[in-house]
């Protein structure tokens, strides 16, 4: 999601997302030093952070709340622009539901909602390993892009991203999960894995994907039901800020998108693991 979104990586994922097989469960491994394993026990963690949206606390820029509407390196992304909360849009609250927006404006520009747990100072929400999870409803449609996604604090020499899910709402069987980093020379690493949850299920119903990050594995979860994982870099080990946005891919696709489309978001919850003091 980071700096823009290259045209050639847009290209190359949805190659991905085309040709990828569905990715099996991996059963619970042995768990060894700085390994958690691949079992999910919420009742041992402690809950760090939680956003129930019975009312949102957003600004702009920040400081002092909870989210702020932008990325906080500045960076727009997609064919959207993110705008500046106002009343009624694109945040809306409703029986502790969010309801993020993406409509036109009276030019025809595109704009939609992104909530991010640091301002550009770093003040705000930003964890070191453990399990971060949305519950949301996904829209569908050509160019809808919905996202749940964390950022690694430190982006001096590089920048840790893991996309926990990215949905595109032309190709409504699944989601694609990504764990990148971005270095500063150019250089790029990444690992992908195509999560065909939407076969059996909805989109548009709530469910619950999460990620959870130790010393040695970046695990995925679907419906709290372990998907994929990678081994972790040593660049995502560091503290990492949550995102969430309702985006629109910027190709023409996003000409077709329903005008306006809505992501709702239960809640966002963030847990300390175990061994973590």
């Amino acid at each position: 999601m980071t700096g823009g979104r290259r045209p050639l990586l847009l290209a190359l994922c949805a190659a991905a997302l085309a040709m990828a097989a569905p990715v099996p469960v991996f059963a619970e491994d042995a768990a060894v030093t700085g390994d958690t394993g691949d079992g999910l026990d919420l009742d041992k963690m402690k809950m760090t952070f939680a956003d129930e949206f019975d009312d949102l606390s957003v600004s702009a820029w920040g400081p002092g709340t909870r989210w702020i509407a932008h990325t906080p390196w500045s960076g727009d992304f997609g064919g959207a622009r993110f705008a500046n909360p106002k009343d009624g849009f694109p945040f809306t609250v409703d029986d502790g539901v969010l309801r993020i927006e993406s409509s036109r404006d009276g030019k025809g520009e595109w704009r939609s909602g992104l909530l991010a747990s640091v301002d550009p100072k770093g003040n705000g929400f930003a964890q070191q390993y453990g399990y971060f999870e949305t519950r949301a409803q996904l829209p569908t449609g050509p160019g809808l892009w919905p996202a749940f996604w964390l950022i690694g604090k430190d982006r001096s020499k590089s920048t840790a991203e893991i996309d926990v899910m990215e949905y595109y709402g032309d190709k409504p069987d699944g989601y694609s999960s990504t764990v990148h980093v971005w270095y500063r020379n150019g250089d790029h690493y990444s690992k992908f894995s195509r999560i065909n949850a939407f076969l059996k299920n909805k989109p548009g119903d709530f469910h619950t994907y999460g990620v959870k990050i130790d010393e040695k594995y970046i695990r995925m979860y679907f419906d709290r039901q372990m998907v994929w994982k990678t081994e972790t870099r040593p660049e995502h080990q560091q503290p990492m800020y949550v995102l969430l946005n309702l985006g629109l891919v910027d190709n023409v696709t996003k000409a077709s998108a329903p005008d306006p489309s809505h992501m709702y978001v239960d809640y966002v919850h963030v847990y300390a693991l175990p061994q973590q003091p």
